[in-house]
C-alpha cells in the first residue's frame, strides 16, 4: 500500500483535508474512517493503513478544517460543530460525498471512532446510502433520534466502564434502533472504559485508556461483519 493521498473537499464553504489509503489490489468496498474529537492522528492513519490491507478503500474524513492544538481546543470545535445537529450532518455526508466518486461502483461504509463513532450513527439515523456503520467508543447519544428504517447494518463496539456512555445511554440506544427496526450489533467488553482503541497517551482527565484486547476483538467483529456484507 503507498502513502495516504490527500482529497479535499468543502462543506459549506469549509476547506477540509481528508486523507485515502488505497488497497494494492481491487477494493472490496470503500469506507469512510472518522476519527476521534483530535481530528487527524497516527492511531487513525494506522487504522485506515490497516483497512487498505485488508482489500477496502478508505478515507479519513476532516471533521474541522483544522488540527486542534490540543485537547481543549478539540472540545471547543467539536461543541460548535455539534451545536447545530442538522449543520453537523451536512459535515458528515460531505465526506461521504468526497469518497462517492473515487469509490465508482463499489459499495460504502462507515467506521468511527469516539466522536467519529457518533458520527457514523448519526449517518445511519440519516439514512445515509452505507451498506455498514461501525463505531468504537461512540457516543451514543443523540439529538435527533431515528425516526425512520435504516438501511445500514450497525456495529457498535463499546467499553462497558465507559464513563462517557453509562447504561442509561445505552439502553435508550438500544430502544431507539428497536423502534425503528434497526439491523444493530451490540458487543460490550467488561471494565473496558472509554477510547480502548487508542494506544497514545490520554488526556489527563484520566477517562481513556487502552485496551488492547478490546482493540483486537472489536477490529475483528468489525472484519467478520464486512467479510458477511460484501463478500
Amino acid at each position: 500500500m503507498s502513502a495516504l493521498e490527500q482529497v479535499t473537499y468543502a462543506d459549506r464553504g469549509t476547506a477540509l483535508s481528508g486523507w485515502l489509503a488505497r488497497p494494492a489490489t481491487s477494493a472490496r468496498a470503500a469506507v469512510v474512517v472518522f476519527p476521534t474529537i483530535m481530528n487527524l492522528t497516527p492511531t487513525i492513519e494506522a487504522k485506515a493503513k490497516a483497512l487498505a490491507d485488508a482489500g477496502y478503500l478508505a478515507l479519513i474524513a476532516d471533521f474541522y478544517g483544522v488540527l486542534p492544538a490540543d485537547f481543549a481546543a478539540a472540545g471547543e470545535a467539536a461543541a460548535a460543530l455539534r451545536a447545530d445537529p442538522v449543520a453537523y450532518r451536512a459535515r458528515l455526508l460531505s465526506a461521504l460525498d468526497a469518497l462517492r466518486p473515487l469509490a465508482g461502483d463499489l459499495p460504502l461504509a462507515a467506521i468511527g471512532f469516539c466522536m467519529g463513532g457518533q458520527a457514523v450513527l448519526e449517518l445511519a439515523r440519516e439514512d445515509a446510502d452505507l451498506a455498514v456503520v461501525a463505531s468504537f467508543h461512540g457516543i451514543l447519544e443523540t439529538a435527533r433520534p431515528a425516526d425512520k428504517p435504516i438501511r445500514a447494518r450497525i456495529l457498535v463496539c463499546h467499553g462497558d466502564a465507559d464513563a462517557l456512555v453509562p447504561r442509561e445511554q445505552v439502553l435508550r440506544f438500544w430502544q431507539e434502533m428497536d423502534a425503528v427496526k434497526a439491523n444493530w450489533h451490540f458487543h460490550s467488553y467488561a471494565g473496558v472504559p472509554h477510547g480502548f482503541t487508542n494506544p497514545l497517551p490520554s488526556p489527563s482527565n484520566g477517562a481513556l485508556f487502552y485496551d488492547s484486547s478490546a482493540d483486537r476483538q472489536s477490529w475483528s467483529a468489525m472484519l467478520g461483519l464486512f467479510d458477511e456484507v460484501f463478500g
